[in-house]
């Protein structure tokens, strides 16, 4: 829902116009409804809307409300908004529009920083206090909406994209190598606060952060759940978790079905989006309209899972749409992808998630999307062998990790590598802080606080709002995630992963949705880069400025280029995709 940006002065001069309509221009496609400017002093705020609720002009954004003194922008839902606002309403505050941006201002006043525990939700804000000068942001506690920053000594810039930022102009836009290596390490995820350019930055998830007027900042973490388990629920059954568990879910599907618009699904025909369709229909949802995406087969390798949407849309009854993508679809949406990314990601369902969107945006502006379920509730292949892990850090690494630092160092220009391997330095600090206590417990909080947000979610988010489509993610729900943190990994890791989950879905959909090898959101062109993609890519790695860049070994290159199909990473990944999509991303945002 939107895209939001702005520019704060610490010198006394005035903000940029020109910077602000640039950044807004790059911001267009996540806001199509309508725009707005609200300028301040040293403060100018700028804000790019797609209506979901409260669809009328009094809820327009930047929000004013003279009488607080309060001004905002704020991209996202706050799904308990109605009985916040009863709450709010109780305590004296009036309303003048019927949404949930209102809330956030009046919440501010009223609770000031704990306002944001209160809020069940996805959102980046900005807020500034006119009587104090103080600038408040804060970001949801996944990160399912982003908020990027660019600083100089007297400016503080920021966006919901980073490409919005260096649109803006003055950003220090060369390559910073600790994060480097985290792309090439770390399958493709940079941690906040960094991204690939040194000149951004952002704001971690579950974070409020209170900028004074002369630039004086702090920040507080708001919330990060106990993955350990709790004496009082030691006795429960599996069934019992299974229940509390259905009816957590529940709630979490029922809560993002709050809009003044209709809300879709995007149906993958995994186990996570089946049944988010099945609890939906449970609830009485009529019309549903449900999407999947499938592509061409590749060196024997399915393209789609439309058996399974579509039996889920069978059961159901859904208004279901199939698209399907013929290869030469798949190269010209090849730009518009990279156009859409705010940072290089390797996934090859950049493209799949971007087609989806852009077919299902003619019908609907909100969907709900199953992502989360694997890093919540253990899906993936890699937290099994943890269960006997003696050493975590170690055991991780080889699993999730696309390369050693040794080899990294072999691969990349000596001017681009770092003495330390900072990577697995960085997943350490993760995996061995207290509040964890397992290794697959320490692992789950890795992916789904580190991971997940800037590779699933942030995909997501990046790829639906290209098209002015917000996406819903009820597995992310923060109470669901604080049971599921609670749960024995015995529960979750049952049945080749998500076992509680899967016992789950065994009430509401049919089991053979269930009981299958786990599926991906294939597209295997690009897994294996040959013809025009290897063409594409060849082309982008040999060009002057990627010459200039000289990220790379060239010796390392031939190797790729000779057999990229020999070069797959851990998680089935393409090295040669990896690194030409790095710098594809980089010309694409004219770095």
């Amino acid at each position: 829902m939107c895209g939001i940006c702005g520019e704060l002065r610490f010198d006394g001069s005035r903000p940029s116009p020109v910077a602000l309509s640039k950044m807004m221009e790059s911001l267009a496609p996540r806001g199509p409804d309508g725009t707005g400017v609200v300028l301040h002093d040293n403060t100018a705020f700028g804000h790019c809307r797609l209506k979901i609720i409260d669809l009328s002009e009094k809820a327009r954004q930047p929000m004013e409300d003279p009488e607080l003194g309060l001004t905002i922008c704020f991209n996202g839902c706050i799904y308990n908004y109605p009985e916040l606002r009863a709450e709010l309403e109780e305590k004296g505050y009036r309303f003048f529009s019927t949404g949930d941006t209102e809330v956030i201002l009046k919440a501010w006043h009223a609770w000031g920083e704990g306002c944001v525990e209160r809020f069940h939700g996805m959102f980046a804000f900005v807020l500034h206090e006119r009587d104090t000068g103080r600038i408040v942001m804060a970001r949801d506690r996944f990160g399912i909406k982003p908020l990027y920053l660019s600083e100089t000594p007297s400016t503080l810039r920021f966006a919901s994209s980073l490409p919005a930022l260096v649109a803006g102009g003055d950003v220090d836009t060369s390559v910073d190598r600790v994060a480097l290596h985290h792309y090439m390490t770390f399958h493709a995820i940079v941690p906040p606060p960094r991204t690939i350019l040194n000149g951004v930055k952002k704001l971690p998830p579950a974070t409020i952060r209170v900028i004074e007027a002369d630039g004086a900042k702090r920040d507080r973490v708001y919330w990060d759940p106990p993955y350990e388990r709790d004496p009082a629920l030691t006795t429960l059954s599996g069934e019992e978790w299974r229940d509390r568990v259905l009816e957590a879910l529940r709630l979490a599907v029922k809560r993002r079905m709050v809009a003044d618009v209709p809300v879709g699904v995007l149906l993958s025909g995994g186990v996570d989006s089946s049944l988010i369709v099945g609890l939906l229909a449970e609830a009485g949802q009529t019309g549903l309209m449900t999407f999947s995406v499938g592509f061409e087969e590749a060196h024997g390798e399915k393209g789609d899972e439309f058996v399974y949407s579509d039996m889920i849309a069978a059961r159901f009854g859904t208004n279901h749409h199939k698209i399907f993508v013929p290869s030469s679809d798949l190269m010209d949406a090849l730009p518009g992808t990279f156009q859409a990314m705010s940072e290089p990601m390797v996934s090859y369902d950049n493209v799949g998630f971007y087609l989806l969107s852009k077919e299902v945006s003619k019908h609907i502006k909100v969907v709900q999307s199953g992502q989360g379920a694997d890093e919540v509730f253990g899906g993936y292949h890699w937290y099994p062998p943890l269960m006997s892990s003696n050493d975590v850090v170690s055991d991780y690494a080889k699993v999730f990790f696309d390369r050693s630092h040794e080899r990294l160092r072999e691969q990349l220009s000596p001017e681009w590598t770092t003495e330390e391997d900072v990577s697995r330095a960085l997943v350490a600090r993760h995996l061995t802080r207290p509040g964890a206590d397992t290794p697959v417990d320490a692992a789950l909080r890795l992916d789904s606080s580190v991971m997940l947000v800037d590779d699933p979610v942030k995909r997501v988010d990046n790829m639906t709002m290209a098209w002015g489509l917000e996406a819903r993610v009820p597995f992310l729900d923060h109470e669901l995630v604080e049971l599921a943190a609670r749960i024995p990994p015995e529960e979750k890791l049952k049945g080749g992963g998500k076992g509680v989950l899967k016992d789950v879905a065994r009430q509401v959909v049919p089991s053979e949705v269930i009981d299958r090898t786990k599926g991906y959101f294939p597209v295997p062109q690009l897994k294996y880069v040959a013809g025009p993609y290897l063409d594409m890519v060849r082309d982008a790695l040999s060009s002057q400025p990627a010459r200039e860049r000289g990220l790379f070994r060239q010796e390392y290159l031939d190797k790729l280029y000779a057999a990229p199909a020999d070069h797959i990473t851990p998680l089935r990944g393409s090295a040669l995709w990896q690194v030409g999509l790095l710098e594809l991303w980089l010309q694409t945002h004219g770095i």
